[in-house]
């Protein structure tokens, strides 16, 4: 399945931005996990949201209350709503899928249970 990541940008602390990724090729969207990731600049990959095929939503500690996962099977869609945007949230985040289709959700997400990636888009909150 191939994952195209759009809606970053450059906006101040304290906005909202909403991301937004397509799945596309021969794909059971509406079975998989989808998860974003960010990564900002000399730091590991981390997760920040994942959503499971019956829309159970799962979030890290940095984003929950802020961020909102949602996604959209008749349009092969995940977003992420992202409020309350600090200058730490800047990175560039990147939508994943996890098409195992095991039934099986376990925390923590790692980067290792996704096994498609989109290209990533920058999200950068100025102060």
């Amino acid at each position: 399945v191939q994952l195209q990541a759009s809606g970053g940008g450059l906006v101040q602390a304290g906005d909202s931005l909403r991301l937004s990724c397509v799945a596309s090729g021969h794909t059971f969207f509406s079975e998989y996990i989808m998860g974003w990731f960010r990564q900002a600049p000399g730091k590991e990959r981390e997760f920040v949201a994942a959503i499971t095929w019956t829309s159970t939503r799962d979030y890290s500690d940095s984003v929950r209350g802020r961020f909102t996962i949602s996604r959209d099977n008749a349009e092969n869609t995940v977003y992420l709503q992202m409020n309350k945007l600090t200058p730490g949230d800047t990175a560039v985040y990147y939508c994943a899928a996890d098409t195992s289709r095991t039934y099986i959700y376990t925390r923590p997400q790692t980067t290792e249970k996704f096994d498609s990636w989109g290209q990533g888009t920058l999200v950068t909150v100025s102060s």
